[in-house]
């Protein structure tokens, strides 16, 4: 619905104060229109996703925006399979660890990521929050995290602390039975990456990620039930 003011107000969703309505509305704005002024190109095209970057002088590395889909999944099932870290953790290979706690009074996110050998494992701290908007009726899930550094929650030994990481999903119908998703993402991983596993990542992580997501989401009832 809208406000007095004439901004989109969410619905069935807890409110935060973590990320402003702005941020929202400038993710599922995406799905519309892809903001691709300032430098973004083109970097890839494969099995229905299209992938664009933005070179970030300051650290060298890239930001990414995906546009892409899933097929036979409804919007609202992709933000329950895609909130639910305990799920998670059963389909996605690379997760080490994760879960959601109270760090002295902040709710934060703790996940480990798997790298391969000899590269030292990452994990992130940060915060999300979703909204479930309603869009002169349109329907759209918007989904936000980031790295939250100021969270008490000690460094591992062993394993390097990504402090520099955002990413926005946006998720709506597709018009048939499947769902339109946007999303934009940066992680600076610190250490020596080489550079092919980054273009790996990029090119070819993020489509097995949407095919993994995808299978999780048409098993998520049968996980649910046995649960």
């Amino acid at each position: 619905m809208r406000s007095a003011r004439g901004q989109v107000e969410p619905t069935g969703a807890v409110m935060a104060l973590q990320f402003a309505d702005e941020e929202f509305q400038e993710a599922w704005r995406e799905l519309d229109e892809p903001q691709l002024d300032g430098g973004w190109e083109l970097f890839t095209e494969t099995n229905g996703v299209t992938i664009y970057r933005l070179h970030d002088e300051t650290t060298g590395l890239y930001e990414y925006k995906v546009f892409g889909g899933l097929a036979n999944c409804t919007p609202e099932l992709c933000a329950d399979v895609y909130m639910d870290l305990t799920y998670r953790k059963h389909w996605d290979g690379y997760v080490k660890e994760l879960y959601e706690k109270d760090f002295d009074g902040q709710s934060a996110i703790y996940w480990e990521v798997k790298y391969p050998f000899p590269l030292s494992n990452r994990d992130y701290v940060y915060v999300r929050e979703r909204r479930d908007l309603d869009v002169d009726g349109r329907k759209i899930w918007v989904i936000l995290a980031r790295s939250s550094p100021e969270t008490p929650c000690a460094e591992k030994s062993g394993v390097l602390r990504v402090k520099d990481y955002k990413q926005s999903v946006a998720l709506e119908r597709d018009g048939a039975c499947g769902t339109k998703v946007f999303l934009n993402y940066f992680d600076n991983p610190g250490g020596m990456i080489p550079t092919w596993l980054v273009n790996w990542a990029a090119k070819s992580g993020v489509p097995g990620f949407l095919t993994d997501m995808q299978k999780a989401c048409s098993n998520y009832r049968n996980y649910c039930q046995k649960k």
